[in-house]
């Protein structure tokens, strides 16, 4: 079909006509690379560049097209519950950052140039003071920088720290239980630890019959690390509290538990607590009550859109591909 074109006296240039019904690439048409996006959603653009006999350049136009479209007919967000978090782009500790929409349950903005509180700050920019006026609660891991933003930014916003970063911290210290123990001990002793990073830190729910038996032998053999394992699984029913008060009875019986245990690593998890206490007894809030768990899946497909992208250096197709990651087909 022949496509016509027509000569502008004003910018002496010639425009091509428009047809709603074709791509942003004129050799394809909308329906195509509509197709073509949807195909990228589970498959690499290497992949699907074989299966349609496309140049993997082309491929990847069309899945913007098709990403962009999805976003378009989404809508501008007007969020009262966000999520901030970080990820990490490349090497280096270089950092971006992901707001997402709580309730519906999406992203809505990707940028930064790192961890700061002035990258924080050109979120809120983005999303005007009033839509910013509308959150109600921020949720974010312990970083200073992301507190310091929101609170000058959304003053009337609540503040809650993630469960998921929390516990995150006290695996950390967890683990160097482990690596002082491996340190301290030699021969028979010594190899009960050996290789069983992942068998401390999994819950015991989440282990195989092989990991359960692997765990028990090891709580028999240390009893410095039996202790620290159920400090660590007991740690999680502060989340099961309805009021701040039952939560903090809860936490100083935890803490008491600690004094003569010797364990360097809790003590310093317990100061953290108690220094971002506010932030996370926030969750004993009826109005704060959120689900989390979709914040850690977000994260997993990010990691799944990271391995498959991997050695791309096109930012944009990244940002595309994590605020589409959650939307429905088109």
């Amino acid at each position: 079909m022949e496509i016509r074109r027509v000569f502008c006296r004003r910018c002496q240039t010639v425009k091509q006509e428009k047809l709603a019904w074709l791509s942003d690439n004129p050799f394809y048409t909308k329906r195509f690379a509509f197709m073509v996006g949807r195909r990228c959603r589970v498959m690499t653009i290497t992949d699907v560049a074989k299966e349609f006999r496309l140049d993997w350049k082309t491929v990847k136009e069309l899945d913007k097209q098709y990403m962009r479209e999805q976003l378009r007919k989404t809508g501008t967000p007007a969020p009262q519950v966000i999520g901030i978090d970080e990820i990490s782009i490349r090497k280096g500790h270089t950092y971006r950052i992901v707001v997402s929409d709580l309730i519906r349950r999406r992203a809505i903005w990707f940028g930064g140039k790192d961890r700061s509180e002035a990258s924080m700050d050109e979120f809120y920019a983005w999303l005007g003071p009033k839509k910013a006026k509308k959150i109600r609660l921020v949720v974010m891991d312990m970083w200073k920088a992301f507190e310091k933003s929101a609170k000058k930014n959304v003053p009337q916003a609540a503040i809650l720290y993630d469960k998921f970063h929390v516990i995150r911290h006290l695996g950390e210290a967890l683990d160097k239980v482990r690596k002082q123990e491996y340190a301290r001990l030699s021969g028979k002793d010594r190899s009960f630890i050996k290789g069983q990073k992942y068998t401390l830190l999994s819950r015991k729910q989440n282990l195989d019959l092989d990991g359960r038996r692997s765990l028990r032998k090891l709580l028999r053999a240390n009893k410095r690390l039996n202790t620290a394992y159920l400090l660590k699984e007991t740690f999680g029913q502060l989340w099961s509290y309805d009021t701040e008060g039952w939560a903090r009875r809860f936490f100083d019986n935890w803490k008491d538990a600690l004094k003569w245990q010797r364990l360097e690593p809790y003590q310093k998890f317990m100061q953290l607590i108690e220094r971002h206490w506010e932030g996370i007894a926030a969750h004993c809030h009826p109005d704060n009550k959120v689900a989390l768990g979709f914040v850690e899946g977000l994260n997993n497909k990010i990691r799944v859109i990271q391995r498959r992208a991997y050695g791309l250096r096109d930012e944009e197709y990244l940002r595309l591909k994590i605020l589409t990651c959650m939307l429905e087909e088109i």
